[in-house]
């Protein structure tokens, strides 16, 4: 089995899988594992080590309207030299630190290859799920896409000061928290978005239409797309952006666009079957882990 396949069979035999986060009483809580060969290519720093891999947790606890309270991290390196030790700490809470959360701890131990699984915990008394969207929703995105895949390139190009920059997601637990009032359904994009609303549709058992024009795409794509279709598939298909994609009805769009406190875009309409853009199908195509 391939990623997805065996997440679809864990979700057919655990009933609380299934969303970014599993819900238990007023809590969410949700655990990722990172590897340094699928995810941290060569040039990333430690520090950008501890803020990406707890990061990626806090938005899963984002994704449900939660508020974050806290994450921990198992540590796991061929070798455990306490300045890597000391980065990866510190990245891991100002991460922490920027959607007012705490890190609050984890465990070490030697392992083949360095890899990280994160946990992290939040509250929500009414969390947001990817099953409620209605047709006539509005399909909205926070911030912007590519912004991953511009780093992979620039890792590769030998700037590793710029990628590391890009690497350093801000988890959007805040539009999160702003957007569940008025949302239906809301998951994040660390599958690319089209992947995302192939996704989300299959949960809320609709369909999606978006434009490919209302994409937002992220600056820095621009510094290493040779062109449209490139930053195309940088936007659409690659992932590891850690934006919110949200369902919100049309009635209730304005006033959640003002409270977000993150740039949201529309990208499309929720219909009651197919996920398509431009009018043609959207391939059902992402992110899986160690695979594009």
């Amino acid at each position: 089995m391939d990623e997805r396949e065996a997440l679809a069979m864990l979700a057919s035999e655990l009933p609380g899988a299934g969303d970014d986060a599993a819900v238990i009483g007023d809590q969410v809580v949700t655990t990722d594992m990172l590897h340094e060969t699928t995810d941290f290519p060569a040039g990333t720093t430690r520090y950008t080590a501890g803020w990406r891999a707890v990061g990626a947790s806090l938005s899963d606890v984002a994704a449900m309207g939660a508020r974050a309270t806290a994450a921990v991290a198992a540590y796991g390196a061929p070798e455990l030299d306490r300045e890597e030790i000391e980065a990866f700490v510190a990245g891991a809470s100002d991460v922490c630190e920027a959607v007012d959360a705490a890190y609050v701890g984890g465990d070490l131990d030697g392992h083949e290859e360095f890899t990280v699984a994160t946990t992290a915990l939040g509250d929500a008394d009414d969390p947001v799920r990817r099953s409620g969207a209605q047709p006539g929703d509005a399909v909205c995105v926070t911030g912007t896409l590519g912004r991953s895949a511009a780093a992979l390139e620039l890792f590769d190009d030998g700037k590793p000061e710029r990628a590391n920059d890009l690497f350093r997601f801000e988890p959007r637990v805040a539009a999160g928290r702003a957007l569940a009032p008025d949302a239906t359904a809301m998951m994040d994009s660390s599958d690319g978005l089209a992947r995302s609303l192939h996704q989300l549709a299959e949960a809320s058992d609709c369909g999606v239409e978006i434009d490919g024009d209302a994409v937002p795409i992220d600056d820095a794509v621009a510094e290493v797309a040779t062109d449209d279709a490139e930053r195309r598939e940088m936007g659409l298909f690659f992932g590891e952006d850690f934006e919110l994609v949200v369902a919100i009805p049309e009635d209730r769009l304005d006033a959640a666009i003002e409270r977000c406190p993150t740039p949201l875009s529309r990208v499309g309409t929720v219909t009651g079957a197919g996920v398509e853009i431009d009018g043609e199908p959207l391939p059902d195509r992402g992110f899986t882990h160690g695979k594009e």
